[in-house]
């Protein structure tokens, strides 16, 4: 089982990677803010995985719900910024 977890914990980082690029050479910035969220996304599926690795899933949950949480909040909060900076005066 374990083998299994490392297994998809490599395919999680190499996505990660994946997205990074994407922040760092996205052609826009919307591209770079979707990169960060996609990162974020896996960040939490890595703490779930993890949680279940040392079998301590309830705490990871909680760990990762607010990760999630903070993640919602700062997208919101740079889109609302995106959105009044290319609004017509």
């Amino acid at each position: 089982m374990n083998i299994f977890l490392l297994f998809v914990l490599d395919i999680l980082a190499v996505m990660i990677i994946i997205y990074l690029y994407r922040v760092i050479r996205g052609p826009t910035l919307y591209d770079r803010v979707l990169g960060l969220n996609g990162i974020s996304t896996k960040a939490i599926i890595i703490l779930i995985v993890i949680g279940t690795v040392y079998d301590r899933v309830e705490m990871f949950v909680d760990i990762s719900t607010g990760y999630a949480l903070l993640n919602l909040v700062g997208v919101l909060a740079i889109t609302k910024y995106l959105e009044q900076r290319e609004a017509p005066s």
